[in-house]
């Protein structure tokens, strides 16, 4: 092989590179994948206050500006998922980052909050087509498993850096640039992107594609079922006094997850096999992975809520408020290893969950005492953050079939951003209960500021208690295999992550 094809080796099917420095450049544009997604969720948060006042945001509008994503995205992960399975994996991604592409360039023109939700939503789109399928292509690069792990461990880490400067680059920005900077820069990250995919991976192997078709009903109802979900709260504090929308919405909610369940298992080419998600190394998984997602979203968007709103901080001193987080996040990563090595990949995963409530429990309890209380929840959300991530969608990968990599994929970031989109959905209802009007746009009295901040503790709190019932799931199933990947033994799995 000469030198210029060795620097753009493209694995094949069959022709699976030794070393992760043979994929450069596939993990490059993967990377950036992963990357723009945690961006997408963390960059947008410290300038919300800005936004509100120049769009002239309601406080459910400025929460449908940081959930609408969640929800597009959340909502068709599964459809995209079992499309890249069966059109191609590498296809659908590059469609999808020139569609992210051009919704991010459309910001330019942004002028009302509905107009920025429109935007979000189309971002969500492109994301739901991109991510499932950077994870499971990272999987497939690779036959060994520790080089599977160390794979998914360097792009998971590009998104975990994004996820934690992002609040502080977005600071700094805001202080020399309009808002809108912060979303045209996922223009030149999608192209980053598109070129690593396009020149570091070879198109799909008709082989390894699934041929039965889309379940297209199955797909309807689940994206029905998960925008149900987390439209339904938003639905119930803004219907006025009767509720009636509200309660219409959970009926539909209902209704459609009755659907989905009872499609699923009657199809013949069904779009999720219930029957894989009973596998405990799924189910346990999905359940950290979730755990992670609600307690990581609630903490983002509260801690914005705290530092900007309560406190009055500008958004470059919220920016350094949350430098703790990036910290941990940048540091950690050479004490994974040995920690997973010592405890195993099993315990890992239900200890790093664990952090992660933690944080929102010392945030929700806490943080009204002052900001050491933020640092202490900001380090305790990052440390689990770390570790995680990559646990979870491991051992989602390694509990189902070759051919379901990118729904296996799906389903992680599914559960994810289900959870994320739930917990801001959840936080932003209840701060707009205790607190009438916009806080946006509206003065601070002190029963006012009281009534606030006694939202911001019940939402961490009652946030908190969810995820810890989603680790405890989590515990209870891994339990449950006698696979060495959920086993406290340093299997040669773990072995591999520790070199990661």
């Amino acid at each position: 092989m000469s030198p210029s094809s060795s620097l753009l080796h493209r694995p094949r099917a069959g022709d699976h590179p030794p070393r992760l420095s043979e994929a450069w450049m596939a993990l490059a544009g993967l990377s950036a994948v992963f990357l723009f997604e945690m961006l997408d969720n963390s960059v947008l948060n410290v300038a919300l206050p800005t936004i509100g006042r120049e769009l002239g945001s309601s406080t459910t509008g400025l929460q449908w500006v940081a959930g609408a994503y969640s929800v597009a995205f959340g909502g068709l992960m599964l459809l995209f998922g079992a499309v890249a399975d069966r059109f191609g994996r590498r296809r659908v991604m590059l469609v999808g980052l020139v569609l992210l592409a051009l919704a991010s360039l459309a910001t330019a023109a942004v002028t009302t909050t509905e107009q920025l939700i429109a935007v979000r939503v189309v971002m969500g789109v492109a994301a739901a087509m991109t991510t499932p399928g950077s994870m499971s292509l990272a999987f497939r690069l690779f036959d060994d498993e520790g080089l599977r792990v160390r794979a998914l461990t360097v792009i998971s880490t590009a998104g975990l850096v994004g996820l934690a400067i992002g609040p502080t680059i977005g600071g700094f920005v805001l202080a020399v640039a309009p808002w809108q900077v912060l979303l045209l820069a996922d223009v030149p990250i999608a192209v980053l992107a598109w070129i690593g995919i396009r020149l570091g991976i070879d198109r799909d192997d008709a082989a390894g594609l699934r041929p039965d078709p889309v379940d297209v009903a199955g797909a309807l109802l689940g994206t029905a079922t998960v925008v149900g979900a987390l439209v339904t709260p938003t639905v119930l504090v803004g219907s006025g006094t009767t509720a009636e929308w509200g309660w219409l919405a959970i009926v539909l909610t209902v209704a459609c997850a009755i659907g989905f369940v009872a499609r699923e298992r009657t199809a013949q080419h069904p779009l999720v096999d219930l029957h894989l998600l009973a596998r405990p190394l799924v189910s346990s998984g999905l359940a950290f992975k979730a755990a992670s997602g609600l307690a990581v979203a609630g903490m983002s968007y509260l801690v914005t809520l705290q530092l900007q709103f309560a406190w009055g901080w500008s958004p470059v001193l919220a920016a350094l408020g949350t430098l703790p987080q990036v910290v941990v996040l940048l540091a950690g990563g050479r004490f994974v290893g040995p920690f997973v090595q010592r405890v195993g990949l099993g315990r890992a995963a239900w200890i790093s969950a664990a952090a992660v409530v933690s944080g929102l429990v010392v945030f929700g309890g806490l943080s009204r005492y002052g900001y050491g209380w933020v640092v202490v929840a900001l380090v305790l959300v990052a440390a689990g953050m770390r570790v995680v991530g990559v646990v979870a969608g491991a051992s989602v990968l390694t509990g189902l079939p070759a051919d379901r990599t990118s729904v296996g994929a799906a389903l992680v970031d599914t559960s994810s951003e289900l959870a994320a989109g739930a917990a801001v959905a959840t936080a932003g209802t209840i701060v707009a209960a205790f607190v009438s009007g916009s806080i946006a746009t509206t003065s601070w009295t002190t029963a006012r500021l009281a009534d606030f901040q006694d939202a911001l503790t019940v939402a961490g709190l009652g946030l908190a208690a969810v995820a810890a019932l989603l680790v405890a799931v989590g515990m209870i199933r891994s339990r449950t295999t006698n696979d060495p990947a959920t086993t406290n033994d340093p299997t040669p799995l773990t072995l591999e992550t520790t070199r990661a």
